[in-house]
């Protein structure tokens, strides 16, 4: 089944936040708008069945106009996969907010995660909780 729930972030350079989850996290990039200028207005980024879109804050002409920082998590297949996120995102300019961890949360049982943030302050949690309880 395809990913039903799509968080949408706004950057003041969508382009390089677009560069750095490709990089950095491991996401795709299926699709990418431009405008006239060669800015990024919209982008769908996908991993593992899961989808984020992004957009640019100098268009304001949308209902999410004002948009900015916010939150994204990503369930992980493995331990590994946490820890290759963490190192990619670190040498891509990331901030490591929580190097990973081996942690717990309150919906869940044990977990491994870590959470960076991009370069305009997002933060993107990565783990093995898969959810659901």
């Amino acid at each position: 089944m395809s990913s039903t729930v799509w968080p949408v972030l706004h950057y003041d350079d969508p382009g390089a936040a677009v560069r750095f989850l490709v990089e950095a996290a491991g996401f795709a990039a299926s699709v990418v708008v431009h405008d006239e200028a060669g800015d990024v207005v919209h982008a769908e980024l996908t991993r593992d069945g899961g989808t984020v879109l992004l957009g640019g804050t100098k268009h304001d002409d949308g209902v999410h106009a004002g948009l900015h920082a916010g939150a994204v998590y990503v369930a992980c297949r493995s331990d590994a996969d946490v820890d290759a996120v963490h190192r990619r995102a670190a040498a891509a300019g990331g901030t490591v907010v929580q190097a990973p961890h081996p942690t717990s949360f309150a919906a869940g049982g044990p977990t491994r995660a870590c959470t960076v943030a991009d370069p305009e302050g997002n933060l993107w949690t990565f783990a093995t909780y898969p959810g659901g309880g």
